[in-house]
C-alpha cells in the first residue's frame, strides 16, 4: 500500500478499521462477515488508477472497484472476496459532455443521479433522466449492475452506448465505434464493426469501466398518468395477462410493476405502526393497512409520455383494451410549465430505502428477483412459492414484477431487522431455498448478493456450465493475474478457482 500511497497521497489511502467499515455490507445478515475488505484506494483521475491497477496487477493484489458503493440489497460496496483491496471510483465525477441534439451524456463512475438531475436542471438540458427507486448511488454503476427505472428509459444497461474500459494489465479501450480515435458516433451508434463488447463489461470482472455514454429521454410534451388497483390475491394473474399485452404492442414504454401492498405500506411506515407481533402479519392487519393507506392487495402505475394529442389516443385505446378485464384507468394530465412532481419525470429520491425500517432495529434487505415469461398463471404461481417460502421462516412478503418487453422480473425484497438473531437466521435459509425453487422451473434470477453469486452460478447448468467455463476463459485472457473482483458473478480467476 506504500505504493498506493505515492500515487494517490496517504490521505487517500484507508487502512484502518474506523475507516475501511464504510466499505463493509451495511446490511449483512451474517455474524462472520466473510466479504470484509482489507483497505481502499480512492485515485482522483485515470493516471491514478492506473499506476494503481498496475500496482496491483505486478504484486497480484486483488482488487474490488466500486463506483459510489450504494448497491444495497446486494452487497453494497463489500467485496466477494475477503481482503480484496476497494478502489473507491466516487472521485472520477466529471460529467464530461451532454448532447441535446443526440440525447446523451458522457459520464464518469463518481457521478451520482442527483448530480446528473442537477446539471440538466441548471443548464435547462430539455432532457430526462431514468431514476430507480433509491437514487444515492452511481449512474454508470447502476446501468453496469442492469439496473431498472420507471420511466421509458428504464432498461438501464440498454441505454449505455460506448464506454472507455481500463483493463488489467492498465491498458485502456473504447468500444463500439470509439475504437477509432476521431469517431464521431461513440456516444449515437452502439454497433460498430466487428464484436460488441458494451454488454462483456456488465455484471463482470472483465475490466475497470472508466467513461461510458448513455442515451437520455428527449423531454415529451405532456404525459397522462393513472394508478391501478387490484383489490385481491388472486388478481395477480388477471394485471399481468391485462398489462403484459399493452408493454408488448408499445403502448406502455416503460416497464408496468406490479406491486405488493406490503411494499408500498414499507416506504411509508414500519409495521409496527399496524402490528406488533411476532411472525408474519396477519391478514386481517393487512386489510386494516390496506384500507388505511388506500392499496389494493397489488398496485400499478401507468404513465404516457409523448406529444398531448398522440397520448390521449393512447389512453382512449388502453382503456378500451382494459375494459373486459380490469377497471378503467383514470388517468391524470401534465404539460410543459405545470409542477414536475406530477410529470412522471425521473426525479432522484431516496424514498425507497424507508422499506428497511419494516421489521424495526437496524434494518436491512436483500433482493432476490428472478426472470420468467410474461404470463399472469406463472406468475402468480411464482408469487405463491415465494410467499410460502417467506411466511415458513416469519417474515412478511414483499414483491413486485416489473412486465418488460417479453418477460416479467419478480423482485422479492427480503425485509428483516439486523439485531434479530433469529430473524437472520431464517434469512439465511429463506435465499439460498428461492434460488432452488425458481431454477426448478426455469427461472435464472438477473442480479443477485455478493453471498449467492457462486450458487445462482451453480443453476446456470446447460452443457454442464458451458457459461461458467466461457466466462473463466476470458477471465483468464483479460486477466491473467486474477487481480479484477475476483469472484464477481461467480467468475473466479485461476488461481482462486479451486477454492471457490
Amino acid at each position: 500500500m506504500t505504493r498506493c500511497e505515492s500515487v494517490v497521497g496517504r490521505d487517500r489511502v484507508f487502512r484502518e478499521p474506523a475507516d475501511v467499515v464504510g466499505y463493509h455490507d451495511a446490511f449483512s445478515v451474517l455474524s462472520d462477515d466473510p466479504h470484509i475488505p482489507s483497505a481502499a484506494v480512492a485515485p482522483a483521475d485515470i493516471d491514478e488508477l492506473q499506476a494503481v491497477v498496475i500496482a496491483a496487477n505486478e504484486h497480484k493484489i486483488p482488487l474490488w472497484p466500486i463506483s459510489k458503493g450504494q448497491n444495497l440489497g446486494y452487497g453494497g460496496a463489500a467485496p466477494v472476496l475477503k481482503g480484496a483491496v476497494i478502489i473507491d471510483l466516487s472521485r472520477l465525477n466529471r460529467i464530461l459532455e451532454v448532447n441535446e441534439k443526440y440525447a446523451y451524456c458522457e459520464i464518469e463512475p463518481g457521478v451520482g443521479f442527483f448530480e446528473l438531475h442537477r446539471y440538466l436542471e441548471d443548464n435547462d438540458i430539455d432532457l430526462w433522466m431514468s431514476v430507480p427507486g433509491y437514487a444515492m448511488g452511481s449512474v454508470m454503476g447502476n446501468a453496469l449492475e442492469r439496473g431498472a427505472g420507471a420511466q421509458p428509459y428504464g432498461d438501464h444497461a440498454a441505454q449505455i452506448c460506448g464506454m472507455e474500459v481500463m483493463l488489467a494489465n492498465g491498458e485502456i479501450v473504447r468500444t463500439g465505434t470509439g475504437a477509432m480515435s476521431n469517431s464521431t458516433t461513440w456516444h449515437t451508434e452502439k454497433f460498430g464493426f466487428g464484436p460488441s463488447w458494451d454488454g462483456m463489461f456488465c455484471q463482470s470482472n472483465f475490466g475497470i469501466v472508466t467513461k461510458v455514454g448513455l442515451w437520455l429521454m428527449p423531454a415529451p410534451e405532456a404525459t397522462m398518468s393513472a394508478v391501478l388497483s387490484f383489490s385481491e390475491e388472486k388478481d395477480l394473474a388477471t394485471a399481468i395477462d391485462s398489462l403484459y399485452p399493452l408493454k408488448r404492442q408499445g403502448l406502455i414504454e416503460h416497464n408496468i410493476a406490479v406491486l405488493s401492498y406490503v411494499g408500498l405500506a414499507s416506504y411509508t411506515a414500519p409495521r409496527s405502526r399496524w402490528y406488533r407481533g411476532e411472525g408474519v402479519m396477519p391478514e386481517e392487519i393487512g386489510a386494516k393497512l390496506r384500507a388505511e393507506l388506500g392499496l389494493g392487495w397489488w398496485t400499478s402505475f401507468l404513465t404516457l409520455y409523448g406529444y398531448a394529442d398522440v397520448i390521449e389516443a393512447q389512453a382512449k385505446k388502453i382503456t378500451e383494451l382494459l375494459q373486459d378485464s380490469i377497471a378503467p384507468p383514470t388517468f391524470n394530465r401534465w404539460k410543459k410549465g405545470d409542477p414536475m412532481e406530477f410529470s412522471g419525470a425521473g426525479i432522484p429520491s431516496a424514498r425507497d430505502i424507508q422499506m428497511i425500517n419494516w421489521r424495526g432495529g437496524r434494518g436491512g434487505h436483500l433482493g432476490f428477483s428472478p426472470l420468467l415469461p410474461a404470463d399472469g398463471r406463472l406468475a402468480y404461481e411464482q408469487y405463491q412459492r415465494a410467499r410460502d417460502s417467506f411466511h415458513e421462516v416469519g417474515l412478511d412478503y414483499y414483491g413486485a414484477f416489473a412486465i418488460r418487453d417479453r418477460s416479467i422480473i419478480n423482485i422479492n425484497e427480503i425485509l428483516y431487522n439486523r439485531d434479530d438473531r433469529a430473524m437472520c437466521e431464517g434469512v439465511q435459509q429463506l435465499f439460498p431455498r428461492l434460488i432452488k425453487e425458481a431454477a426448478a422451473h426455469g427461472y435464472s434470477e438477473y442480479r443477485t448478493h455478493i453471498d449467492y453469486m457462486d450458487a445462482v452460478v451453480d443453476t446456470l447448468d446447460h452443457n454442464q456450465h458451458a457459461m461458467a467455463r466461457l466466462n473463466h476463459a476470458v477471465k483468464d485472457t483479460l486477466d491473467p493475474q486474477g487481480i479484477l473482483a475476483p469472484g464477481k458473478q461467480g467468475i473466479w480467476p485461476a488461481r482462486y478457482r479451486h477454492k471457490s
